[in-house]
């Protein structure tokens, strides 16, 4: 039975080969991040996470993430933000997004996904670029992942930059923020 159980939920994985190819049809809009580091482009895949695409967009158009910084950075593995201001105050969120990690997308570098925390359906507004291949975080037949839903195009010298900055603690935080704060101005949709 679980064999049977296992083989089913592989046959419902997409092809390793295709990971990182888009649907055909996919609407992917763009995203200029504007931060004291300089600037990055993402573009966002609609077509494999569709519901964290749509709700990153409405925070985006709302510009909540305008004055938030980057408060985690671990070099050689991610810079996320989306969550804090420059005093280390968590800003107020809307709902939960469904998981969608099993969309095909895998945290490789350059890539954005959503943070969240043990819960899987716990992401809401955090946001993080992979500054590495970062299979550990993809989804298993076990185990949910953390969903890609983006891919930096432009800029990716920046994120890197975040990456190699000194951290220590700070806020809620033991280790890992950025000793000058990394802050985003603003994000604007290209598209």
């Amino acid at each position: 039975m679980r064999v049977a159980s296992l083989l089913l939920c592989l046959a419902l994985l997409p092809p390793l080969g295709s990971a990182q190819e888009a649907p055909a049809d996919a609407v992917h809009p763009r995203v200029r991040v504007v931060t004291t580091a300089g600037s990055f482009v993402i573009e966002l895949d609609q077509g494999r996470a569709p519901r964290t695409v749509e709700a990153f967009l409405k925070y985006v158009k709302s510009g909540f993430y305008s004055g938030l910084i980057f408060h985690r950075v671990v070099a050689g593995f991610i810079a996320q933000a989306g969550g804090y201001d420059k005093d280390m105050k968590p800003k107020a969120v809307t709902e939960n997004i469904v998981n969608e990690s099993g969309n095909g997308l895998a945290n490789l570098r350059g890539t954005v996904a959503l943070a969240r925390t043990t819960e899987p359906h716990s992401g809401t507004s955090q946001f993080y670029v992979n500054l590495a291949d970062n299979i550990d975080l993809n989804p298993r037949p076990t185990r949910w992942g953390y969903a890609v839903f983006g891919r930096v195009t432009e800029g990716m010298e920046v994120v890197d930059d975040i990456g190699h900055r000194p951290t220590a603690g700070g806020g809620p935080f033991d280790r890992n923020v950025p000793v000058e704060p990394i802050v985003i101005e603003r994000i604007e949709l290209l598209e």
